[in-house]
């Protein structure tokens, strides 16, 4: 790709404005730890929501998906797609209760939910391997994506590029702390979208516009079914249909990875926690989850599948993303693609950054070394935690042949661990060693599978939903035993974690009555269940919406639009019902206070 003035310039400009937006914050990111890792509790859900959006849109995105649609039509996306059920099951179960807890990461939550030492075990495990192993490995498998994109359109050393990118990054990740992170997300991915939204115009433009496109990459799958069809067709030799049950009925609330846990985790919840109240975190969770799934997909889909035509011989179709960038774009525009994969790059960087170094100062540092640290020496070991998790991310990445080794390994992990996330919250009887045990059955299981010949290695194979199941159904059965055979945690702890955050509920009615607090509900109540659904049917209508517009189908589409908005407005009319979330949030927390006080 060669590179005239008006590129250089676009991309000058993008990297002063986003080092700007990003050392703005140094000071107030350094007034206090909650100000560094969570904004000080005091983002907007818009901000918060965006900011989710920004940190899953890696520079591996969009080649990822452009890989499955080339490889399997649009129905490939059902890999991930799937995870919309559990992102609402976020948003109306678990985002208010995350808020509520008030904790600075999701690690912590285990020494408020339980107590004594398999608690503090627990959370130092879970903090180290989230910041090290888990963190680095996705530092470095999204680096390689950058390096891969930069090698195919520049004559550049990739790596020397990629490793200024990452410098950048590092630089207003570790003075602004997250509330660089955040603003400079937002900057960042409205950057990222806007020439997502421009490749894909003048991509389908370079095949001739819609219509031929939708016929010609139909004949490549041999009907419009195979290759746009939302569900894969029955016949279809690279999903059967019991892998598609498994996705659809047990992967979303079964396993657990960075981004999509069941209950929340990780940097969603980081956002959760860093929103002004419960009904910030709700609507910033519920707007990440609309637009991950129904909104940013499609340009990348559309790239995807003239890339397909273009260059049906690729051995690895996740380059005709960058192929199809590099060929048909005329400057400035090249610029333009080039600063918006550095925005996405950039965005998933800093928030692994800070998330990172959270864990390693929140949860360890201040936990176990020195808890005693002032504010500023919080601060400064934050800084100087961001900092280390940059060098150590340098190194892994010379080590980018294990990466593959080491997804295995998480996924590894994380099988068949995601009920007991969701059942902790609304389960008194859960303990500890619940968690503990259900991870380290996880762990044995898959790996006594793949001795035998039996892994998750291949997402579309009938051997993939045996292994999940089998790897679920023993998981589960692992941590329901320990749990029965175990202590319960305390009834201080109990009282203690129940009069923080009130789940409610039957799973809790024996701790409810027995601090004199009656029968509390779920947050929300019944209306909560009608949400959910009321949210999976318009995440999805969206979805199919996106599918029948891009196949030139506008009444098919409008039909879909049309239950979307259906849904979301039942679900505003629920919200506003709520009484929580109408009032307001000071007002509710000192009249909670005084009930639990017996005032």
């Amino acid at each position: 790709m060669h590179l005239v003035f008006s590129d250089w310039l676009i991309i000058a400009l993008y990297f002063v404005a986003s080092a700007a937006i990003g050392l703005a914050y140094t000071r107030r990111a350094g007034k206090s730890l909650a100000d560094y890792f969570v904004s000080g509790r005091s983002l907007p859900w818009w901000l918060a929501g965006t900011s989710m959006v920004a940190t899953t849109f890696a520079a591996d995105t969009p080649l990822a998906v452009a890989g499955l649609v080339a490889k399997y039509g649009v129905a490939g996306n059902w890999l991930w797609w799937n995870g919309a059920v559990s992102g609402v099951l976020t948003v109306f179960f678990f985002s208010r209760l995350w808020r509520r807890a008030g904790v600075i990461t999701d690690v912590e939550f285990a020494e408020l939910r339980y107590g004594g030492r398999p608690a503090a075990v627990l959370r130092g495990f879970r903090a180290l391997y989230l910041a090290l192993p888990i963190n680095l490995i996705i530092m470095g498998w999204v680096t390689r994506a950058m390096a891969t994109i930069l090698q195919v359109s520049l004559n550049i050393d990739p790596w020397k590029a990629a490793l200024f990118l990452f410098a950048v990054t590092a630089i207003y990740s570790v003075l602004g702390g997250l509330w660089g992170v955040i603003v400079t997300d937002l900057f960042q991915f409205v950057f990222a979208m806007g020439g997502s939204i421009l490749l894909a115009v003048l991509a389908v433009r370079s095949v001739g516009g819609l219509d031929p496109l939708v016929e010609r990459v139909s004949t490549h799958f041999g009907s419009p079914e195979a290759a746009f069809g939302v569900f894969p067709p029955l016949s279809a030799p690279w999903l059967p249909v019991t892998t598609l049950l498994v996705w659809l009925s047990v992967q979303w609330w079964a396993s657990w990875y960075p981004g999509q846990e069941p209950g929340g985790g990780g940097y969603v919840v980081q956002r959760i926690l860093s929103a002004k109240d419960e009904r910030h975190g709700l609507l910033a969770t519920l707007w990440f989850t609309i637009a991950h799934y129904a909104l940013r997909p499609w340009p990348w889909i559309l790239v995807g599948f003239v890339g397909l035509l273009r260059y049906p011989t690729l051995a690895n179709p996740e380059e005709g993303y960058v192929r199809v960038m590099v060929d048909i774009l005329p400057s400035p525009y090249k610029g333009l693609l080039l600063a918006a994969f550095a925005a996405a790059y950039m965005s998933t960087i800093s928030t692994h950054l800070n998330w990172g170094a959270s864990y390693l100062v929140n949860d360890v540092y201040l936990r176990f070394v020195k808890p005693e640290a002032s504010p500023r020496a919080q601060v400064m070991a934050s800084r100087l935690a961001t900092i280390v998790l940059m060098v150590s991310s340098l190194v892994v990445m010379q080590f980018l042949t294990s990466v593959e080794q080491g997804w295995k390994i998480l996924f590894a992990l994380g099988a068949g661990t995601g009920l007991v996330f969701i059942l902790r919250w609304y389960w008194w009887r859960v303990n500890a060693w619940s968690e503990i045990s259900a991870m380290a059955a996880s762990l044995v299981t898959s790996l006594a599978l793949s001795r035998v010949g039996h892994s998750m290695t291949d997402p579309g194979s009938r051997d993939y939903a045996f292994t999940m199941l089998v790897t679920v159904g023993v998981t589960t059965a692992v941590w329901l035993l320990v749990t029965a055979l175990t202590a319960p945690e305390s009834d201080e702890t109990l009282a203690r974690f129940y009069r923080q955050v009130r789940p409610g509920g039957p799973g809790w009615r024996s701790v409810a009555r027995r601090l004199g607090l009656g029968e509390d509900s779920i947050p929300g109540g019944a209306l909560s269940w009608v949400n959910w659904v009321a949210g999976i049917v318009a995440v999805y209508a969206a979805v199919f919406a996106g599918g029948a517009a891009v196949t030139g189908q506008p009444v098919r589409a409008l039909l879909y639009v049309g239950v979307a908005i259906l849904a979301f407005s039942l679900i505003q009319r629920n919200l506003r019902a709520d009484p929580i979330l109408a009032a307001d949030v000071d007002t509710v927390v000192d009249a909670r206070l005084r009930f639990d006080s017996g005032e």
